[in-house]
């Protein structure tokens, strides 16, 4: 944890991008009755009767600092959708030393999933791009493309959606959108906030945390 928080305390570095990934899955909703059309001040509304259309799944990235963020919408979140996202995410900082990476331990989520999908000389040089930062178990809140996931949530993806091609268009449109407003995230969770707040755990793990609390 204090790893990462260390990480997004630094100041904005257009060579060394952070950058926080994950990927959600996406249930396809579409209507057995036609919705009732839409009028100025009444509530939309909809038919409880719903069609179960499958499912896909989004992968997204945000840098926070810089409010840059993609996304893509696949058929389902392998080692294979990983890999082509990440060459997605190096495409996006052609000229950076290093991208580094916050995102879960999910076990597609490292380098091995490249050498399965591509030439070894091409996987190396992928590889090499990217710096992992991963979160601890159970502490999703950590990653900030959560926040993202949850403006995407509120905008679209609360809404029936009944193919991948239409939930593709508006997850387009809507990550066009926040990225033409550069859109940024302001982390306010330091390390210092952390050894407050979650002082019993520290001192759970170093009985000493008592005393360098106060110094």
């Amino acid at each position: 944890m204090e790893k990462i928080l260390q990480l997004y305390a630094l100041e904005y570095n257009p060579d060394f991008p952070v950058v926080c990934f994950d990927e959600r899955p996406c249930f396809l909703i579409g209507d057995r009755v036609e919705p009732i059309a839409m009028q100025t001040g009444v509530v939309a509304k909809e038919h409880y009767s719903y069609s179960k259309n499958g499912s896909c799944s989004l992968l997204a990235m945000i840098e926070p600092l810089s409010g840059k963020r993609c996304a893509q919408v696949y058929d389902q979140r392998t080692k294979k959708e990983y890999t082509l996202f990440m060459q997605e995410i190096a495409k996006a900082y052609p000229t950076a030393h290093k991208i580094r990476v916050v995102q879960d331990n999910l076990n597609t989520h490292n380098t091995g999933s490249f050498y399965e999908h591509l030439p070894a000389e091409q996987a190396l040089a992928l590889a090499e791009r990217f710096e992992f930062y991963y979160t601890p178990n159970s502490s999703s809140w950590l990653n900030m493309i959560e926040i993202e996931f949850s403006a995407l949530t509120k905008q679209c993806l609360n809404r029936r959606i009944p193919s991948k091609e239409k939930l593709a268009q508006e997850i387009v449109a809507i990550i066009k959108r926040r990225n033409d407003k550069a859109i940024k995230i302001e982390w306010q969770f330091s390390i210092k906030t952390a050894r407050t707040k979650m002082a019993t755990k520290y001192q759970k793990v170093n009985p000493d945390n008592r005393t360098s609390d106060k110094t």
